[in-house]
């Protein structure tokens, strides 16, 4: 695979829209190029797809929320699938997007295949980064670990402390609530709850939609090798991109995944 080492240099801009008296935060990479929704995973914010945006500039235009709990955004009543998806569509709205190319990672992907599922006309195309289509159904919350965690402190000293050996992962986005304390930047009860409610048998929304589809899988990864196959030969039109890496295909191999994309992303051309 080929590396195109160019990137742009981009500064994106916050903005945010209202739910229902919920506040949607999102970053716009901005440009003039088509639009691509980046949806990140538990735990992550749409910052996470920083290197991506600067990589596909400036053919596409990258926008990426902090979902429903995570980053910037608002806390939420509940975590379910449908209103995950229901996020993704009042943005589309927002922004005034009929469709767009939507990716995900983990959590996001997930809510990404789902979306095209359920409103097929608002997706052109799909990336799949690492998202299962069965998982969990029996075993343990993976992120129960996070229920140990502080979620705030009086101070950003005293969180990292308490955070202990958790500290490297989320320090640098710790946030400042208007009292001058400190906060995680997602609540762990939060991430309990949407974990459980992303686990399931999901086949049938990964094949209910038709649209080009790229699944990038890390070969170090949650996605068994075989479920990846299977999701590659029963779903039409999709195609399989293998990194040497873990879970977190965008971060641990960030030049392979750009790659991956934006090759997936310029096939497009040749069918539309």
């Amino acid at each position: 695979m080929s590396q195109d080492t160019t990137a742009e240099t981009i500064t994106p801009v916050r903005a945010e829209l209202d739910i229902d008296g919920r506040r949607l935060s999102y970053l716009d990479f901005g440009g003039t190029g088509r639009p691509l929704v980046a949806l990140h995973g538990h735990m992550s914010e749409g910052a996470g797809f920083a290197d991506l945006a600067a990589a596909l500039a400036p053919e596409w235009r990258v926008v990426a929320p902090d979902q429903r709990g995570h980053g910037e955004s608002d806390r939420a009543a509940d975590y379910s699938r449908e209103g995950y998806i229901a996020d993704v569509v009042a943005l589309l709205d927002h922004l005034g997007l009929d469709r767009a190319v939507v990716l995900g990672h983990s959590l996001g992907a997930i809510n990404a295949y789902q979306l095209a599922a359920r409103h097929p006309e608002r997706v052109s195309a799909l990336v799949n980064a690492e998202g299962a289509v069965s998982l969990g159904l029996h075993g343990p919350n993976p992120l129960a670990f996070v229920l140990a965690l502080p979620y705030e402190a009086l101070t950003r000293e005293a969180l990292i402390e308490g955070l202990g050996q958790a500290a490297p992962f989320f320090g640098d986005a710790l946030r400042e609530n208007p009292d001058g304390t400190w906060r995680l930047p997602f609540h762990p009860q939060d991430m309990v709850d949407s974990e459980d409610l992303v686990h399931g048998d999901h086949w049938e929304d990964w094949l209910a939609s038709t649209c080009p589809a790229l699944f990038v899988r890390g070969t170090k990864g949650v996605v068994p090798a075989e479920q990846a196959q299977a999701m590659v030969e029963r779903r039409p039109d999709t195609h399989l991109a293998e990194l040497a890496t873990d879970h977190f295909v965008h971060t641990g191999d960030p030049e392979g995944f750009a790659e991956a994309v934006r090759e997936f992303l310029r096939s497009l051309d040749a069918f539309a």
